[in-house]
């Protein structure tokens, strides 16, 4: 079985789906691996280190498709590259289905399978494949090291002869993966953390880490579905507003990290609430991709408002592309080895990995989410 590794082409993006240790392992497995010129190149893999590793390198863009049986990617490929693909090929990369129908559609007219990394489920079996949070434990630390990078006073408190510096306080919106590494990375740096979620079950881990816990009363909106929240009402995010504005309004730093996947990011800090905050404060907003958790931030730009700068990078894990490309290769990694050999896919319709990321599959969209839709 033939394995492509194209070079990501979207804006910003510095991540590689293969690194040079996992060709290896697939090599002596029995794959055979193409990887195009360049590909590790931003992510400070050489050419050489793939040739080394038992790697084809491939200058021509168009045969690392057209030769692939399965093409190995970080972010889906474009329509057009679709195309090029042979019929019967397997695309692996994220593709975030519920929202991009017209990359379904390619997929499907391509006649082409494709695995969702974004899908896999969480189930205990399946946490080696788990992108979505090898890359958000990155993108939690990362986010914390750009507001202090940016914020003009130090984390934690200091004593010296001039007088005492006071720790500066770190508001977080979600207590995920990425909502937890950017707690303890925040304590770590000395800062005071306060944490709201609206999953009470997250008050044990917040508080475990040094956090400390902005209880809000939840309701029967908020929907959960595989570990992520599916739903929640307007009128249990207005009182969750009301309860952490005062948090906000004494924060040096927000960053949030509320996200529902299939849907646009909920609203979590108001024009309002930024204009409350004290000048020179800052914010990350995570889901800045995703619409936002944060009115007026700006994807990919770095803005001030009232003297409040809010960060809206689209892509932090590709701001550490060494291990966020080693940690996603080691989930792309795991996954193909459970779904297939060396000579073929297994195909195992009705086991969970296979179903749970499975989204087009001879000519037809079959994950259920589409169906749904």
């Amino acid at each position: 079985m033939k394995l492509s590794v194209p070079k990501e082409t979207k804006l910003k993006e510095n991540r590689v789906s293969i690194t040079p240790d996992v060709v290896k392992d697939l090599v002596k497995k029995g794959f055979e691996v193409q990887v195009e010129s360049g590909a590790g190149v931003n992510s400070f893999f050489a050419d050489e280190a793939y040739t080394a590793a038992g790697a084809q390198i491939v200058s021509d863009k168009n045969k690392i498709y057209s030769d692939a049986d399965v093409v190995l990617k970080v972010n889906a490929p474009s329509s057009e590259e679709i195309a090029k693909m042979k019929k019967d090929a397997i695309l692996m990369s994220f593709m975030w289905a519920a929202t991009n129908p017209e990359l379904v559609d390619a997929c499907v007219k391509a006649g082409i399978s494709s695995f969702s990394m974004d899908a896999v489920p969480r189930i205990s079996r399946a946490q080696k494949m788990d992108a979505l949070s090898s890359q958000a434990n990155l993108a939690g630390y990362k986010a914390v090291i750009m507001a202090a990078d940016t914020l003009g006073k130090i984390f934690p408190m200091m004593t010296t002869a001039a007088g005492t510096i006071r720790p500066s306080k770190v508001v977080i919106f979600g207590a995920g993966v990425a909502g937890l590494q950017a707690i303890a990375t925040a304590k770590r740096l000395g800062a005071v953390v306060e944490v709201s979620d609206i999953r009470p079950e997250t008050k044990e881990q917040v508080e475990s880490l040094g956090g400390k816990f902005i209880e809000v009363k939840g309701d029967s909106s908020v929907k959960m579905e595989g570990g992520y929240v599916k739903g929640v009402s307007d009128e249990f995010l207005k009182a969750q507003q009301e309860l952490v504005s005062k948090h906000v309004k004494e924060a040096d730093i927000v960053i949030t990290t509320a996200l529902i996947p299939g849907r646009k990011a909920p609203v979590l800090v108001t024009e309002d609430m930024v204009k409350s905050m004290r000048f020179g404060s800052v914010i990350v907003d995570m889901a800045v991709e995703q619409g936002g958790n944060v009115v007026g931030s700006e994807l990919n730009k770095t803005i001030n408002k009232n003297g409040v700068t809010i960060i809206g990078e689209g892509n932090i894990p590709s701001l550490l592309p060494m291990n966020a490309s080693d940690l996603y290769a080691k989930n792309i990694q795991t996954l193909l080895y459970h779904l297939a050999d060396k000579d073929k896919f297994k195909w195992e319709m009705e086991e969970d990995i296979t179903k749970g990321s499975l989204i087009t599959h001879n000519g037809s969209a079959v994950h259920t989410s589409l169906k749904k839709a």
